[in-house]
């Protein structure tokens, strides 16, 4: 085992393990969830729409003049599942859930073949871009257990789903591309990441934007702007 591949084994196991533990602290947690439930919604809203716009897919269009248009691909492709949910459920709420753990799920295997990419071209390069990551999996874990628990799902089964879909799919993603790294082109990440911008900005227009609008809770809009201030400051980082 090589030492590139022990440095990406232990970032994709690391955030598996805090995805885990995000899943697991706000599971134990079920009356504050409930309480706070709307909340974390309108602060994803904020962030999922605010993060493609602002980092990923103006990065992937200045290295990829492709990129805009399999932005457009990730939104029709998010239209046609949703749809496809839609018709095939009568639960308005079901949808929503699966609609959005899709959408997460999609971003994490990303972020799992973004850990083989950065670490092949530089350790210091794959520590400081997977640190970032890493620490964002806290918080997606909690996302995505709070979509499957709107969506109508058990508190026990939305933690093992968010789990499945927020945490496993990160070394998946990792290990699937690692032996395929050498002759992996640079662009092909970037249209990636441009798909997976255009599956969020998809979300978060037709799911949660509407439904922090709707919402009565007096903190709706403020988590929604803690959501775009939360992706500014990220945008800040990832160019410094």
């Amino acid at each position: 085992m090589n030492q590139t591949f022990k440095w990406i084994a232990a970032f994709a196991v690391a955030s598996t393990l805090v995805n885990g533990i995000g899943i697991y602290m706000i599971y134990k947690s079920k009356k504050w969830v409930e309480k706070f439930k709307n909340f974390f919604l309108c602060f994803a809203a904020g962030v999922l729409i605010s993060t493609p716009l602002l980092i990923s897919l103006p990065h992937a269009m200045e290295n990829n003049e492709k990129a805009g248009i399999f932005a457009l691909a990730g939104f029709l492709f998010m239209l046609v599942i949703n749809r496809f949910i839609s018709e095939h459920s009568e639960e308005k709420n079901f949808s929503f859930g699966i609609t959005g753990a899709i959408a997460i799920g999609f971003h994490s295997f990303v972020d799992g073949v973004i850990y083989t990419i950065t670490f092949s071209a530089s350790v210091i390069i794959g520590v400081l871009s997977a640190t970032g990551l890493v620490a964002h999996e806290f918080a997606e874990g909690v996302i995505t257990y709070t979509f499957l628990l709107a969506g109508g799902f058990s508190p026990k089964k939305a933690a093992v789903y968010a789990f499945l879909v927020a945490g496993i799919t990160t070394p998946i993603g990792a290990f699937i591309v690692y032996p395929f790294v050498s002759n992996l082109d640079k662009s092909i990440i970037q249209l990636l990441t441009s798909f997976t911008a255009g599956i969020l900005i998809y979300f978060s227009a037709s799911h949660l934007i509407p439904e922090a609008r709707e919402s009565k809770e007096k903190h709706s809009i403020l988590a929604l702007l803690m959501g775009l201030f939360f992706a500014i400051f990220l945008s800040f980082m990832h160019k410094h």
